[in-house]
């Protein structure tokens, strides 16, 4: 039986890898300025997070329960946000400080708001999105209390 931070762990990785290689795919076809192309990001978390907790129910066996298997769904999806929060930072800061630029050149402009914002919107969205994500998907795998009347 594996415990939930070493599967978390391991599919947020996973999650953060796929993320942060989206996000350069869009950014070699040049499309990573439409903010359309951002809804897959939720498809890629969803995928990370389902594989998560359907790996540690597989290998709980009978011992599965929801606490435990929320856990492992909820920690694989901050896990991601976090590591992929990290990468857009080092991005926007460091790499392609225009992109920051011209991101926030339409939003904010009258806010004077620096690129923390961006940062801030992109945690908040990918932690908001793993704790929805991991309560919808635990319906699927959560044990059934129900009597079968026979």
């Amino acid at each position: 039986m594996k415990s939930t931070i070493s599967v978390a762990v391991k599919y947020g990785v996973f999650t953060a890898v796929m993320l942060i290689a989206y996000f350069l795919i869009l950014k070699l076809c040049d499309l990573h300025n439409n903010p359309w192309f951002r809804l897959f990001n939720g498809l890629i978390v969803a995928y990370g997070v389902y594989v998560a907790i359907k790996y540690y129910k597989v290998t709980s066996g009978t011992t599965f329960n929801y606490t435990n298997g929320f856990k492992a769904g909820l920690l694989t999806g901050f896990f991601a946000t976090f590591l992929f929060t990290l990468f857009m930072a080092i991005y926007l800061f460091h790499l392609d400080v225009d992109f920051k630029n011209n991101l926030l050149k339409d939003w904010f402009q009258d806010y004077n708001q620096g690129g923390g914002i961006l940062i801030f919107i992109i945690l908040i969205e990918g932690l908001s999105s793993s704790a929805i994500l991991a309560l919808a998907f635990m319906q699927l795998f959560k044990n059934s209390k129900n009597l079968n009347p026979k």
